[in-house]
């Protein structure tokens, strides 16, 4: 008998759950064809080139598309057996739901680990190959990712801004190219139109600009001691180097150091790398202070000194200068402390930089087991609620799949961002939709083993008729 409904559950599982698979991986994929869909329609790409964009694409979408197929696909199983009373004729022959349950909690832990092996060998690798596709098409058609309105900033040394593409793509309006040359000196292109192509050797984008001005600032680098130039132009060619896009194969490995194109094992390694060089760059920094600001660990007392035949105590540093000596010193101490202050601030923006990427790292190696232990969370939530509501289909199932599904990804997506931040440790922010929901599925289970009436309306006008009586008493009685 136990076999019998481990099979019915079974069947009454598989065919929702591939049903919302698919259905959900077709969403998501969406979205990014959404996005670049103007741009790749008669770009000169071909069939095969579109086909691998789009089964990369999806491939990207599988790790969120499993946790809300399991949500949504327990929901309409649950509620299908529930509607059809099954079961209500399961619960009278004295099986439990946790029994009745079991093999799909054994077929969602199997999806669960699935999905983890899924996250770590062979996404990494489509990461690594949707990003190389993308930067492929970009090289050939970079208005395929220079959208209007927006910043672009994946030319290194340059800053675009276009206010409007025509259908071409080549011909621009309201076009602002920003040259970061360095720190203080930056030069600067306005144009009212233009037309941006690919020249034939494909290792420059050309930008032909008409009716602006060219900002210019020249001097010593490094200094306010520069020249301000401003000059107007009825028409002035710029070419950028598009070297920073080859996707050849140095680049390629480049893009391998990325922390979402690695495995758990290459993570942790990676790890332990940041790890021993962060050390290394705080004892940097302390022997860097030690030795540049020793004062700082010193109590000075300043020695006395002869003045009109007389001994008299130094009050202050400049007592002790001879006025010949003292613009010297001066000059030598400030240049000394500069020297130090850019050493040290060298140290810190370096020792922020691969703490940033410690802690990116760190969030992706989490991020690993949240989506794998996602699927088996979401399940423990979808299959008590829909025994509760009793309401197969796609109707309900679908709104109440909507609501925890959009609770989890936005938890995910606060707590990623406060991990990023360092607001919160990486455990903690990639680990809060889990935490939260866990507690949820366990309350929902507790409830469906009861035949709660958490989602019955008669349940809660019958409280209120009774919440409203206890009040007229209470009122009564003088």
């Amino acid at each position: 008998m136990f076999k019998k409904l481990d099979i019915l559950i079974l069947r009454s599982f598989i065919g929702p759950f591939f049903a919302t698979f698919s259905i959900a991986v077709f969403v998501f994929t969406l979205q990014f064809f959404w996005l670049y869909l103007d741009d790749m329609v008669g770009k000169g790409l071909n069939m095969m080139i579109l086909l691998k964009l789009i089964g990369y694409v999806i491939v990207h979408w599988v790790p969120l598309a499993l946790p809300l197929s399991m949500l949504l696909s327990g929901i309409m199983t649950f509620g299908n057996l529930g509607e059809s009373f099954e079961i209500v004729a399961i619960k009278s022959a004295g099986i439990s739901l946790l029994r009745f349950m079991r093999p799909l909690i054994i077929t969602a832990s199997g999806i669960s680990l699935i999905a983890f092996i899924f996250l770590n060998f062979f996404i990494p690798v489509a990461e690594l190959k949707l990003e190389t596709l993308k930067h492929d098409i970009i090289l050939k058609q970079p208005a395929f990712d220079i959208k209007e309105g927006v910043f672009y900033n994946k030319l290194r040394g340059f800053v675009i801004k276009i206010g409007k593409k025509e259908k071409d793509d080549s011909t621009i309006r309201n076009v602002v190219i920003f040259e970061g040359n360095n720190s203080i000196q930056d030069n600067l292109i306005t144009a009212e139109s233009g037309v941006m192509r690919i020249t034939k050797d494909k290792k420059f984008l050309e930008f032909v600009l008409y009716n602006g001005w060219r900002y210019q600032e020249k001097g010593i680098p490094n200094s306010m001691n520069t020249d301000y130039i401003r000059m107007g132009f009825k028409q002035y060619s710029k070419l950028l180097d598009l070297s920073s896009l080859e996707m050849g194969k140095t680049n390629e490995e480049g893009l391998e150091r990325n922390p979402k194109m690695l495995s758990i094992r290459q993570i942790d390694y990676t790890l332990d790398s940041l790890i021993k060089s962060n050390k290394e760059l705080r004892k940097k920094f302390d022997k860097n202070i030690d030795t540049s600001f020793r004062f700082v660990h010193n109590k000075i007392e300043f020695p006395k000194t002869i003045k009109d035949k007389k001994i008299v105590r130094a009050k202050k540093f400049d007592d002790l200068i001879p006025d010949s000596l003292k613009f010297t010193v001066y000059q030598n101490s400030i240049i000394h402390n500069n020297l130090a202050i850019e050493s040290l601030h060298n140290i810190t923006t370096d020792l922020k930089t691969k703490s940033d990427s410690l802690r990116i790292h760190e969030i992706e190696w989490h991020k690993r087991f949240t989506y794998s232990f996602a699927c088996l969370v979401l399940f423990l939530i979808g299959a008590p609620l829909g025994s509760i509501i009793r309401k197969g289909g796609l109707g309900t199932p679908m709104v109440f799949a909507i609501i925890f599904f959009a609770i989890f990804y936005l938890l995910n997506t606060f707590g990623e961002k406060l991990a990023k931040e360092n607001v919160m440790s990486a455990f903690a922010g990639i680990w809060l939709s889990i935490f939260v929901l866990l507690p949820v599925a366990f309350f929902l289970i507790f409830k469906a083993m009861r035949d709660s009436q958490l989602f019955n309306n008669e349940f809660y006008f019958r409280l209120f008729r009774k919440i409203k009586s206890i009040i007229a008493n209470f009122r009564a009685i003088p």
